[in-house]
């Protein structure tokens, strides 16, 4: 087995959204907090804390990463290619790269997940996309239609730099 040399320019990272120096990204009414980067990870994956409100969940979409989501608290309500499925906390659902998907808290408690994107990227959007709020749980203000409607336009342009595509749920 020839396994490559230690890279010593790389280092290990310790990451809690709860850490005063997490940056919160507010995204459609939840919260996303990147532990892991695919700068700490040389592109090979990214790892997101989700801070899901109840009604709160990302519009359908597909995109070219491999996606897991780990249900830490609450439940959400996963759809894949149309089929719907309820996880709850200790399940984990497993997206395929490029596949029609979306998920929705329908509950009246908030959820949290934990992401992996593999390979990295999709938090590059997540940090375009977001507005900062100071922590994890912190109601971010509702936007007025005007910025509901910038929202959307920005997400529309990156959708392409981020292999992202919004399709019909």
């Amino acid at each position: 087995m020839n396994i490559p040399a230690d890279d010593l320019n790389r280092q290990m990272k310790l990451a809690s959204a709860e850490d005063a120096s997490a940056v919160h990204l507010s995204l459609v009414g939840n919260t996303y907090t990147i532990l892991v980067s695919g700068e700490d990870t040389a592109g090979r994956y990214s790892l997101i804390d989700m801070y899901v409100r109840p009604g709160g969940g990302p519009p359908a979409h597909r995109h070219d990463c491999e996606e897991s989501f780990t249900v830490l608290e609450g439940e959400i309500e996963a759809t894949f290619r149309g089929a719907k499925v309820l996880l709850r906390a200790g399940q984990v659902i497993q997206i395929p790269a490029n596949a029609p998907h979306q998920f929705r808290n329908n509950s009246a408690q908030p959820a949290r997940l934990l992401c992996i994107c593999s390979p990295a990227g999709q938090e590059g959007m997540f940090r375009e996309l977001g507005v900062e709020v100071p922590t994890i749980t912190t109601v971010p203000p509702k936007p007025d239609a005007a910025t509901a409607e910038a929202f959307k336009a920005k997400a529309q342009a990156l959708a392409a730099k981020y292999k992202t595509e919004f399709v019909e749920a």
